[in-house]
């Protein structure tokens, strides 16, 4: 700029060091007074664009993020948390409360064991199992926001270079890391709240699902297997509900076994629904160096994910016979899933980010609400005698 106020020729270029908005690869030819007045209101308007995110790392430009369709952070413009006070909505981004999806992921093993456990126990009535339901979709939500603020803890230095998590607020500077550890340390609190509404057994059970909720964002760095581990976290509830509703896992052989069944039943659903969530972010998990399943598998993915799917199925089923479930149960949740979970793995496309998350979220309520309907069909089915009454009616004719 000096040289140009000392008289520099119009046909010279001009150092463009001063100028922090999007670049230009020249100054304006000419210097008339017009052309000038042009820049500057070129400058003026690109304060008040959005601003580009800042990357420092041993990444080049292009592996930092490999989309380049968003290059700026763009607050919500309609939702929930678009309705939200401005300094609300970094937190409500770390909480995912646009997406409830991972909260039903959580909710729905807690809700398998309740009501799994609700007709091999006859203390339980109809009004204890909606309550215990409604207890353990609070702390699921709960949860799941305080292990999405854990991963982004550990993560923070990793999602800015991964197109769909590089503007998560954390890793965008939006919220401190010190401020989302204090954030982090109330909703514990509160999940801990709740979870006090529980029998007391139930505090012994769930306290050891805090190590997986805090080791799994290191699986991913160690293991091309991290979706083991998330599945050994996200299924937990699927243990929860037997001692939510009184039934002692240690003294009772078939409830112990059911819920051994349960549990990793939903440990194979969920390396299935994520193995397909990580298929949104492999080509930058390569340049970023996250380990993922996708990567590990991504020329056979859908021979995994049927493999997976059978185990599930498999398991599910087992679960049904040690708690002495019914037809209903068979046909309702063992049919169900089987159907959905075949739908989904051969209309998938992997290479597709966005059919990858319309299966994610949409695989959820297709598969687990199948599961759900199927036992509380049964739950139904057993408290009212059903199949009692279909037995008498056999042998009468």
């Amino acid at each position: 700029m000096r040289s140009f106020l000392s008289g520099r020729a119009a046909h010279q270029s001009l150092s463009l060091k001063f100028y922090h908005g999007p670049r230009l690869s020249s100054f304006p030819q000419g210097y008339s007074p017009a052309a000038i007045n042009g820049f500057l209101r070129g400058r003026r308007r690109s304060y008040h664009e959005p601003c580009k995110l800042k990357v420092s790392g041993p990444f080049d430009s292009q592996s930092h993020a490999s989309s380049n369709s968003a290059d700026y952070y763009r607050p919500p413009e309609k939702g929930l948390i678009a309705c939200l006070p401005r300094s609300w909505i970094p937190y409500a981004e770390l909480l995912r409360l646009d997406k409830p999806t991972g909260t039903y992921y959580l909710f729905f093993p807690c809700l398998y064991s309740t009501l799994l456990a609700a007709y091999m126990t006859t203390s339980a009535s109809p009004l204890q199992v909606a309550g215990t339901a409604g207890l353990f979709l609070a702390g699921a939500f709960i949860m799941r926001g305080a292990g999405c603020a854990i991963n982004d803890l550990w993560d923070r230095n990793l999602d800015p270079h991964v197109a769909r998590t590089k503007y998560r607020p954390i890793a965008r500077g939006a919220i401190s890391p010190g401020k989302a550890v204090t954030f982090t340390g109330v909703q514990l609190l509160a999940g801990l709240g709740v979870l006090l509404q529980f029998p007391t057994q139930c505090l012994w059970y769930g306290i050891p699902s805090l190590l997986l909720v805090t080791t799994y964002p290191l699986a991913k760095r160690v293991t091309y297997y991290p979706q083991a581990v998330l599945g050994l976290t996200f299924s937990w509830g699927a243990i929860m509900g037997f001692p939510a509703l009184g039934v002692d896992l240690l003294h009772n052989t078939p409830a112990l076994e059911a819920a051994a069944a349960l549990y990793s039943s939903c440990v194979a659903w969920t390396i299935l629904y994520d193995m397909i969530y990580a298929h949104m972010d492999i080509k930058d998990d390569v340049a970023a160096g996250i380990k993922s399943i996708a990567l590990r598998h991504k020329h056979n993915t859908k021979a995994v994910l049927t493999a997976l799917a059978g185990v599930q199925l498999s398991l599910l089923a087992a679960a049904g016979v040690a708690a002495g479930s019914g037809p209903v149960f068979f046909i309702g949740s063992c049919g169900s899933a089987a159907l959905s979970l075949a739908a989904m793995i051969w209309r998938v496309q992997l290479g597709n980010v966005q059919n990858c998350w319309w299966w994610f979220k949409n695989g959820c309520l297709f598969t687990g609400g199948g599961i759900t309907t199927g036992l509380l069909l049964e739950y139904v089915a057993q408290c009212t005698g059903f199949y009692e009454e279909v037995a008498e009616a056999a042998e009468l004719h």
